[in-house]
């Protein structure tokens, strides 16, 4: 298992109004000690070779891969020629995915927003077949994509069209393809939408390629019903906190233990640093810990005391 960061809290200055670029990102991660870092699409304000390059450059000269792009195509917009350009920015993310990450790096899709008006039936179509649409690039340039159980992009309206268990299996079963299509598991979000992240792993870990790491608290005085309610409104609801990996909603050690029971090889990618980086590196620290404990061969008594130390502390 392998870490890298995702610039969560720096994502507004970056590709809304841009204060910051990518390479003031690239700087500002030198002080993290990870393998990796995640892009984002909003981050090329141009997508020429040259400028993707010099990224690329920049990467490498601080030390870092990057191993995920994540992108958030709307391919569920009722208009088709909407839905076309979707699936043409989609490909340019591709493009860059492999120009800076090689084989095995990947890019994140979706199924798109719930836009009113649109069926379960024809928003899962639209999907599946913009997905094998882009297929074939990802096979010519080798590289992966990767469908996340997503919430809402910062970006979006509505949430995401594949939000619900059942919606997001129905879309990823409709994809036969497992050597360059995959799961982006995010256990996040399978909390917001109303699931047990960790019953949620067990039912795609068979086709989990990589992986989002967060970990989030509801507002004091909300709940999951609040948050739905919010649904309409512009970017991610304020309802929902950030906070260090390990300290939130999620049962961290069983996700640990599914992944490393199925052989788990991948990247996981921190999405933090909302209050600041010093939480990003307490949330790179857990990952660090639990790389050694549950993927790098430790005892069953390491990993029984710190679950039961999880429980005393009720985090």
């Amino acid at each position: 298992m392998r870490i890298s960061v995702f610039p969560k809290g720096d994502l507004e200055a970056i590709a809304v109004h841009r204060t910051m670029s990518v390479h003031d990102w690239i700087e500002k991660a030198r002080v993290l000690p990870v393998d990796g870092l995640e892009l984002y699409s909003g981050m090329f304000w141009q997508t020429s070779d040259d400028f993707v390059d010099q990224v690329g450059e920049h990467l490498a000269a601080a030390g870092f891969e990057m191993p995920m792009l994540c992108a958030s195509p709307d391919f569920t917009h009722p208009e088709p020629r909407r839905r076309a350009e979707e699936i043409a920015a989609e490909a340019q993310m591709i493009r860059i995915t492999a120009r800076l990450g090689g084989p095995r790096a990947s890019t994140r899709v979706l199924s798109g927003q719930r836009h009113p008006g649109v069926s379960r039936e024809q928003g899962l179509e639209w999907a599946a077949s913009a997905i094998e649409t882009l297929l074939p690039l990802a096979r010519e340039l080798d590289v992966t994509l990767a469908l996340e159980n997503h919430y809402k992009d910062g970006s979006w309206k509505y949430p995401e069209f594949a939000q619900r268990t059942d919606v997001f299996l129905e879309l990823l079963g409709r994809i036969d393809d497992r050597a360059h299509f995959g799961v982006q598991y995010d256990p996040s979000n399978a909390i917001v939408a109303g699931d047990d992240s960790a019953e949620f792993l067990d039912l795609v870990i068979d086709r989990v390629v990589t992986m989002q790491a967060s970990d989030r608290r509801l507002a004091p005085g909300t709940s999951l019903d609040d948050l739905r309610r919010s649904d309409g409104t512009l970017g991610y609801s304020p309802l929902l906190q950030h906070g260090v990996i390990g300290r939130g909603l999620n049962d961290y050690p069983r996700i640990f233990r599914t992944l490393a029971a199925a052989g788990y090889d991948g990247w996981i990618s921190i999405e933090d640093g909302v209050n600041g980086m010093d939480e990003m590196r307490a949330s790179v620290e857990f990952l660090q810990e639990a790389r050694q404990m549950y993927f790098g061969g430790s005892t069953q008594v390491r990993v029984a005391a710190h679950d039961e130390a999880r429980r005393a502390t009720g985090v």
